[in-house]
């Protein structure tokens, strides 16, 4: 049987990364461009195989399995209904979804908690080293000078936040689902039982705690 050409992914491959990339965007766009497309089917945005389904899109669209759209002049796509049971055909006679690569926001999800389990020490000890340093602070004699306490509170801030993130990452965020999308809420456990206020001040506090790209240079790296 011939393989699958890679450069050429499949129809119902593309209507796949379609469908889910539309069932996973962070705020609900009921239709979304290419790129996003790419991303879920694990393509570079400048290879063949991209071009290939930039233009298969458009023959789909002929084909009334897929609309094009337009969004500030940025062209987006989505599945019609027509196209969704393109999907559900392709599965019944496969007895399975033609299979994508991992999503984005899986992917997403498992290297935040790789850096994690490789930095959660690092930050660790960073961060006793600058309670240590507030302790020599306290008991220098003579006193410290203001300015010292001013950036010891900034450093302190960030190696709090970072060693806050990168456990949240590690120990905390549930492995995505991807039937839907994976977004925080930045609500926990428990927060039901809190005053709208200190609900309010938490959410604010968890802003951003996902995003590795605050941890430094390394997350980039990745």
């Amino acid at each position: 049987m011939p393989q699958p050409d890679p450069a050429q992914p499949a129809d119902e491959l593309i209507l796949a990364a379609l469908e889910r990339a539309v069932r996973h965007d962070p705020i609900g766009q009921r239709a979304v461009p290419v790129w996003s497309v790419h991303d879920h089917l694990g393509l570079r945005r400048r290879s063949r195989a991209a071009r290939h389904a930039g233009d298969r899109l458009r023959a789909l669209s002929a084909e009334r399995l897929v609309v094009e759209g337009s969004r500030h002049g940025v062209s987006t796509w989505a599945p019609t209904e027509a196209g969704r049971a393109r999907l559900s055909e392709a599965a019944r006679a496969g007895g399975q979804a033609p299979a994508l690569p991992e999503s984005p926001q899986h992917r997403t999800w498992r290297l935040a908690r790789l850096l994690a389990g490789q930095e959660l020490d690092r930050f660790h000890d960073e961060l006793r080293e600058q309670l240590k340093r507030a302790l020599r602070l306290l008991e220098a004699d003579p006193p410290a000078r203001s300015d010292a306490w001013l950036e010891l509170a900034e450093q302190l801030a960030r190696a709090c936040r970072r060693f806050a993130s990168a456990s949240y990452c590690l120990r905390e965020w549930a492995e995505p689902d991807d039937a839907h999308a994976d977004v925080d809420e930045r609500l926990d456990a428990g927060d039901e039982a809190l005053d709208e206020r200190e609900r309010a001040r938490r959410r604010a506090r968890r802003t951003g705690r996902r995003n590795t790209r605050l941890w430094g240079d390394l997350a980039g790296e990745l």
